[in-house]
């Protein structure tokens, strides 16, 4: 079975698509987890513990985690996810040329799926597509504001860089591995990519913190019901406040979310 295949069954054990991103900012983490050894992954276990059955996968992005300290978080984070029967999404954005791009590559062999960035071409991708049992998310449209200074460019074609994007991705889908990352804070780009790209699975980041259009993720995100919506610090800042038993507020956060965005899956 490849990604999407064991994405499609995960969706329907939990009956849910939430992506819980787990991206632990060392200044938000409640101050007695800052004693433990690895405070990162002490975070990481409990948030994992409260929202797994709510969990169609985790998404650690690779930003909270680049040090040695870091590395050794993540790799526990991945082990107890994978434990839990949770996939687990890297967000790492990686690409590059050559023994550069196959050597990021080699992540999947401890993770599920990774986000990658398209912009050096298909040859800079290769690696990632020729593994057929992964997921590759293919940066597309993206919610930060500064994205339009590349992604709405037009072409020659009349179409949009990130529309061009988006078809090239079709084109290298050749193994059914690959997904689009699409914003979920432009909901008529959402329906027009849908439109153009039937049959990818998005990664819809942007709803909680930044806002994003949660039932737009649902309608145009999802192929065939699978595909993912993403929300990080909505969920796992949650219980900011609340000391020792923060986790338990990311819990119902994660339930929430998937109660508010099941309600269009059901309609």
């Amino acid at each position: 079975m490849n990604f999407f295949d064991r994405l499609h069954d995960r969706i329907r054990t939990v009956d849910s698509v939430i992506s819980v991103g787990l991206d632990p900012d060392q200044s938000r983490l409640p101050d007695h987890l800052h004693e433990r050894d690895l405070p990162r992954w002490a975070f990481n276990r409990r948030i994992i513990d409260a929202t797994h059955e709510h969990a169609a996968v985790f998404k650690p992005n690779a930003a909270f985690y680049e040090d040695p300290d870091g590395w050794r978080a993540l790799e526990e984070t991945i082990a107890y996810a994978h434990g839990k029967g949770v996939p687990v999404l890297l967000d790492a954005k990686r690409a590059d040329i050559g023994n550069t791009t196959r050597q990021y590559a080699r992540l999947l062999e401890t993770v599920d799926a990774i986000t990658v960035n398209p912009y050096m071409g298909r040859d800079s991708l290769q690696p990632f597509l020729a593994n057929e049992e992964a997921g590759v998310f293919v940066l597309c449209r993206t919610s930060n504001p500064g994205g339009a200074d590349l992604q709405d460019l037009e072409l020659e074609t009349g179409e949009s860089v990130y529309e061009r994007v988006a078809a090239l991705a079709d084109l290298w889908n050749e193994n059914d591995n690959v997904g689009l990352v699409v914003g979920a804070t432009q909901p008529d780009e959402l329906e027009d990519l849908r439109e153009q790209v039937p049959d990818l699975p998005f990664l819809v980041p942007g709803i909680g913190a930044q806002g994003g259009d949660a039932e737009a993720a649902i309608e145009y995100g999802l192929a065939d019901g699978v595909g993912l919506v993403n929300s990080s610090r909505g969920i796992i800042f949650a219980g900011e406040d609340h000391g020792e038993d923060f986790a338990t507020a990311s819990g119902h956060a994660a339930k929430r979310l998937k109660k508010r965005l099941n309600r269009y899956r059901d309609e």
